[in-house]
């Protein structure tokens, strides 16, 4: 099967938020439908409170998965409140929202993941949504020495919360003792990467440590051993095999219609749909 091994670098987003880019710009070929994925993870304030002050979105779902602290969240279509541990925020930026996320300083670790879905072309201007889901909410499988979150998708007849997608989208969060294996398919027409959070494995006959990440492009039956006790995400998507003209945090198919979209963001008629 082929795969492709992503190691990620340090960088800083926002008003000064410290994190490892796994993918981005780069892998666009790769990892589509998946634009971006992120991984925050600090315990020191300094390196995320600044957070992400208000900023556009057009073109894109944006998918935030907190592991420990908590955000403070607001955005133009009346959603607000605060996501803590084991809470997803999945939000569907459609024609445009403006947001904002705002980490609270606390003791102990801030630790997230942020990724982000592209749209078709057909739905890049649809309306906007919010799904704010409960760390209760997410069901729970448990496996032989181990247990299965289900964010999205359906893993042994059990359906994750996040449904109705736009995109495709199955959205694992794995935890597998030492020495225990797990397999999963990895289907023809999508993207599946695993992303190691936690711990050493083998996936696919290749070991992996924290914070890598493989990814498959072709269908096949995807092996992980944990040599150590594991925490790992694995997300598939089906490929829009579409053009990407991206700029910042707003994702269309041309540039002209990326232009558009900052040129509505200097002008005030970014967002068409306003909170009720």
């Amino acid at each position: 099967m082929k795969k492709v091994i992503l190691q990620g670098h340090s960088t800083y987003d926002g008003a000064g938020v410290k994190l490892k880019r796994v993918f981005a710009h780069d892998h666009t070929e790769l990892t589509d439908p998946f634009l971006l994925l992120d991984h925050f993870g600090s315990d020191n304030p300094d390196d995320y409170v600044k957070g992400f002050p208000w900023h556009p979105h057009r073109g894109i779902e944006t998918v935030t998965y907190m592991l420990g602290g908590t955000v403070e969240h607001g955005d133009s279509i009346g959603n607000s409140g605060t996501i803590g541990p084991g809470d997803i925020q999945w939000m569907t930026a459609g024609g445009g929202v403006l947001h904002q996320e705002m980490p609270k300083a606390a003791k102990g670790m801030m630790h997230g993941l942020q990724l982000w879905v592209n749209l078709p072309a057909k739905n890049k201007m649809m309306e906007p949504r919010y799904r704010g889901i409960l760390e209760k909410e997410v069901p729970v499988v448990k496996i032989p020495g181990g247990e299965v979150r289900v964010v999205a998708g359906v893993y042994e007849n059990v359906t994750g919360p996040v449904q109705e997608l736009v995109v495709d989208v199955e959205y694992l969060d794995v935890r597998l003792k030492k020495g225990m294996s797990l397999s999963r398919n990895a289907k023809k027409g999508y993207t599946s990467f695993c992303y190691l959070i936690e711990g050493t494995g083998v996936f696919d006959d290749t070991k992996l440590e924290q914070a890598q990440l493989i990814l498959f492009t072709e269908a096949g039956s995807v092996a992980i051993k944990a040599i150590e006790d594991i925490h790992y995400i694995f997300v598939t998507g089906k490929q829009l095999n579409e053009p990407i003209a991206w700029g910042g945090p707003i994702v269309m198919n041309t540039d002209e219609e990326l232009q558009l979209a900052f040129e509505e963001y200097r002008n005030g008629s970014f967002v068409k749909h306003k909170k009720s």
